[in-house]
């Protein structure tokens, strides 16, 4: 895998209070596509940050059926990956280091 494929895996990271509350115990999420593996995942992050991590954990949420301005319409399927960093690195998603 190169730089530029481990770009198209690791989208970008999910900024909420739950992620948040996550980066406290060395955790943080990224919004990745819905193929792809944790292995997958484990390889991009340690490349593109350059960190060592852990675990990968990845949880997949379906669309929502909504309604917009009285249309029925479907929001988008999403995949989440929560990837914990070994003891002592750090990611900071706000500058990307």
């Amino acid at each position: 895998m190169n730089r530029l494929d481990a770009y198209d895996i690791v989208r970008r990271p999910v900024i909420t209070e739950k992620s948040t509350r996550a980066s406290e115990h060395s955790q943080v999420i990224f919004r990745v596509p819905l193929d792809a593996t944790k292995p997958q995942i484990r390889k991009a992050v340690e490349l593109v940050f350059g960190v060592k991590v852990t675990a990968v954990n990845t949880m997949r949420r379906a669309g929502k059926v909504k309604r917009f301005r009285g249309r029925r319409g479907q929001r988008s399927d999403v995949k989440n990956a929560i990837v914990t960093l070994a003891e002592g690195q750090t990611i900071d998603v706000t500058t990307g280091t």
